[in-house]
């Protein structure tokens, strides 16, 4: 007897287009997440790309979880444990976790720098003129005031007086520059409604922006390699100023594409009014984007890493249809999903004559057909259960297939009394539901003649009672346009939930949180909780790509 396949764990290949300059003398990369919120698919190509370059492409390199906690009214710690939790869902290990606010100091001493050089300057416009003379390409009144007029209102600002508050600092580049990134953008500020920081507490009053500290702290720890999705080309000229202006050397940027997918949410605003709403079950819904959402529904980390890196490459921002992620998710859960039967409650009992031997039996089985996975108990006796689905399409004396069995022939056919009211209109079986069957073992018979081919389940076993989940998409529509951004709520889908009950074999009692498995003829499923004597095991469908 030939030994079956052991499955493999595939190892992610190095890819050519990927390849990085100046790599020979060391990578380092660094994923800086705002803790403002969790993470979603799209943060995940950011991280698992730095993850992949650090790790993968040039074994031996580093990466840097970063916190960019800059931005005090919106992150807070729940979030920033958060972001670690799903980063280890992703299976990243960063070599180094730090926080932007390490360096708040530093960053500190380089403001001063740069307004001593005359590079940067304070101003007091109000920021919907400040927007409008930007746009204009005017310049602020305050844009030639003198090194220490400067100096001593960013003093202000950082003892958070009346005085400071009213003042920002802004680097001194090109008012008119046709990048508008360029045009004298705000690096420091007060916040509007002071709030405690979430780690540095009351110890500052201003606070660097993301675009003056990320290539600060980027070069201070040593970065090699700037990560940037497309949509930040803009402000790689202001990245790169700024390292100029203070005297520090600057990483390469290596732009990639942001990713966007077809009927999905992923502004944090929508999706936390979803959650606050009670319209999804909380941030780690199968249903949301999230890491821990699409990890929960049974995205792995293998087919997530190898969709990610195959986009690598690719700048151009297109709205993706979640099939192609799943069809590779599909490859990595078939070598390990063992097979197993559910036969809904909605079934039929049949009646089996010929059998071997009147007491049920049981005999163990491969749990995959192509893969070792171990075995399983399959039980056989004269009583079985099937779907009424099945049962509605057989003809008196018909052969089929009961699948890992053997063939039988329809004997008898016995509908519900209220046959008079067919639930059935599409012509498959106008006398409508089967209340009873008797089958006949026909164990010779020829499987490949037969056209149905059903699933079964004999009622003389330990039958694990099921809950099955399967999910819609959140948004009624690929793509909203902006008129429609403004009221998204109408393009929710009215019913994106379901939700089935079903017996399983006696197997699944051994199925344990997070095992993905597969139902034969009903697909892959996760299951999210463990089944009990005294509650349903709950299970949730992953899509195959097919759907």
């Amino acid at each position: 007897m030939a030994t079956k396949n052991a499955p493999k764990a595939k190892k992610a290949p190095k890819v050519k287009q990927m390849e990085l300059p100046n790599a020979a003398a060391g990578v380092v990369t660094r994923f800086p997440p705002e803790p403002s919120g969790y993470l979603h698919i799209g943060h995940s190509k950011a991280a698992l790309l730095n993850d992949y370059f650090a790790h993968t492409q040039y074994p031996g390199g580093k990466m840097i979880l970063r916190f960019d906690d800059t931005n005090i009214e919106k992150e807070n710690t729940e979030y920033q444990d958060a972001i670690r939790e799903d980063v280890a869902l992703l299976g990243i290990q960063p070599d180094m976790i730090s926080y932007t606010s390490d360096y708040f100091d530093q960053i500190d001493e380089y403001c001063v720098k740069i307004i001593k050089a005359g590079k940067a300057y304070a101003d007091d416009t109000p920021a919907d003129v400040m927007s409008a003379q930007r746009l204009a390409r005017e310049p602020s009144v305050h844009r030639d005031d003198s090194v220490e007029d400067n100096l001593a209102r960013y003093e202000e600002m950082k003892k958070g007086t009346e005085e400071g508050k009213r003042w920002c600092i802004r680097a001194k580049i090109s008012y008119a520059n046709d990048n508008a990134a360029l045009r004298d953008p705000v690096i420091f500020r007060c916040p509007k409604n002071h709030t405690h920081h979430h780690r540095t507490g009351d110890k500052y009053n201003a606070y660097p922006t993301y675009q003056f500290a990320c290539p600060i702290v980027d070069s201070i720890e040593g970065v090699t390699h700037a990560l940037r999705t497309t949509e930040y080309n803009d402000q790689d000229a202001q990245y790169k100023w700024i390292l100029k202006a203070i005297d520090l050397r600057c990483p390469y940027i290596w732009t990639f594409s942001k990713i966007q997918f077809v009927r999905t949410l992923m502004s944090k605003r929508k999706l936390t009014k979803l959650v606050n709403a009670g319209v999804v079950s909380g941030w780690d819904d199968p249903r949301f984007p999230t890491v821990r959402g699409i990890r929960r529904r049974g995205m792995t980390v293998e087919g997530l890493r190898d969709f990610m890196v195959s986009q690598g490459p690719s700048k151009n921002v297109v709205n993706m249809d979640w099939h192609t992620i799943w069809t590779m998710n599909k490859k990595v859960i078939d070598l390990k999903s063992a097979r197993y039967t559910a036969i809904d409650d909605s079934h039929v009992v049949c009646k089996i004559k010929g059998l071997p031997q009147e007491e049920p039996y049981s005999e163990m089985k491969p749990k995959h057909a192509k893969y070792d996975l171990g075995e399983k108990k399959v039980w056989y006796s004269s009583n079985i259960i099937i779907e009424q689905e099945d049962a509605r399409t057989f003809a008196k004396d018909e052969e089929i297939t009961l699948m890992n069995w053997g063939n039988v022939y329809v004997r008898d056919v016995q509908y519900e009394k209220t046959a008079d009211k067919p639930d059935i209109t599409d012509g498959v079986n106008a006398l409508g539901n089967v209340a009873s069957l008797e089958l006949e073992l026909h164990l010779d018979g020829d499987f490949k003649a037969t056209k149905k081919k059903i699933t079964w389940l004999s009622k003389d076993q330990d039958l694990c009672p099921v809950q099955l989940e399967d999910f819609d998409h959140l948004l009624s529509k690929d793509k909203l346009n902006e008129e429609e951004e403004s009221h998204w709520e109408d393009f929710l889908t009215t019913k994106s939930e379901f939700s089935s009950t079903a017996l399983a074999d006696c197997n699944v009692w051994d199925v344990k949180e997070d095992d993905i498995i597969q139902f034969d003829r009903k697909g892959y499923f996760r299951c999210d909780k463990a089944p009990t004597k005294e509650s349903r095991g709950v299970f949730f469908k992953i899509p195959t790509g097919k759907e």
